[in-house]
């Protein structure tokens, strides 16, 4: 099943709309999906090499401009809908808390979530919600995706042949590998 899912996902990338989608899930997943733009970022690159720098500048230009979506939600709607779920719950004090550490490093927790499995979307309302300068927020961002997708792209690009004969190898290995990666971010989310 998973060899079948794997050269579906292929087969999607190589045909001509895979640009779209590949903008469309990394401006979502700044903002609000789950899934990384990895998950077909990859693929595209395997299946047409010499476009993996085009993939790349997809993938950074639509992440941020997602990016910058969440920092509107966190900060246009965060006094509306979280506030008052924070009082209610009573983690008003924990939320100053964080928010101290955030005014103090958030370029940092920007960058830091940009170039890992760690849900950027979570970082991207909490700029908003904190205010964190947007142009240091954008600048953040377009460094720290930019750095993750061009170094997929480029791996990929330099070692396209030898990956995908080792990913089409371990097949299972690498899908498992993802998956706890994808779910390490969120189990760290859960622990900050």
């Amino acid at each position: 099943m998973l060899r079948r899912l794997y050269d579906w996902t292929l087969s999607l990338a190589e045909g001509r709309k895979a640009p779209y989608a590949l903008g469309t899930v990394a401006f979502a997943e700044s903002s609000f999906f789950p899934i990384p733009p990895d998950i077909l970022l990859i693929p595209m690159v395997i299946a047409k090499r010499n476009s993996a720098w085009w993939f790349a500048f997809i993938a950074t230009l639509t992440s941020v401009l997602g990016g910058m979506l969440g920092y509107y939600i966190g900060a246009a709607l965060f006094s509306q809908v979280a506030e008052p779920l924070l009082q209610f719950y009573g983690y008003s004090e924990k939320y100053q808390q964080f928010r101290s550490i955030f005014d103090d490093y958030g370029w940092w927790f920007v960058f830091f979530a940009g170039l890992t499995p760690f849900p950027y979307k979570v970082i991207t309302i909490s700029s908003g919600a904190f205010g964190l300068s947007l142009p240091v927020f954008i600048f953040a961002s377009l460094v720290s995706r930019a750095l993750r997708f061009f170094v997929v792209a480029g791996l990929l690009y330099f070692f396209g042949p030898a990956m995908r004969d080792f990913i089409e190898k371990r097949l299972g290995l690498v899908f498992t590998v993802f998956m706890v990666c994808l779910l390490g971010g969120f189990a760290l989310l859960k622990i900050l």
